[in-house]
């Protein structure tokens, strides 16, 4: 199949980059592996993922992790199983 077409994106910078260690990590290059995505999307005729809109709970956790709200730090694994036996 000859490559005719050419796909543009905005994104973060940060994000584009973190994606495309993790696609050297399998192999791929970006092309690859977006050229894989679209394939993915024909395969499933949608998104090859589940698409969601979160709960109110997901919606808080979420925030809460984000702010570090609650957020409880151990010194070892042996003392977060400690914390753990109630």
């Amino acid at each position: 199949m000859a490559k005719e077409a050419t796909a543009r994106a905005r994104m973060d910078a940060a994000l584009k980059a973190e994606a495309e260690s993790i696609l050297a990590e399998c192999g791929l290059n970006a092309s690859q592996g977006i050229n894989l995505f679209y394939r993915q999307v024909i395969l499933h005729q949608g998104l090859p993922f589940d698409v969601r809109i979160p709960n109110a709970a997901s919606r808080e956790a979420m925030r809460e992790i984000e702010t570090g709200e609650g957020l409880v730090r151990f010194g070892s694994a042996d003392e977060l199983f400690r914390d753990l036996e109630i």
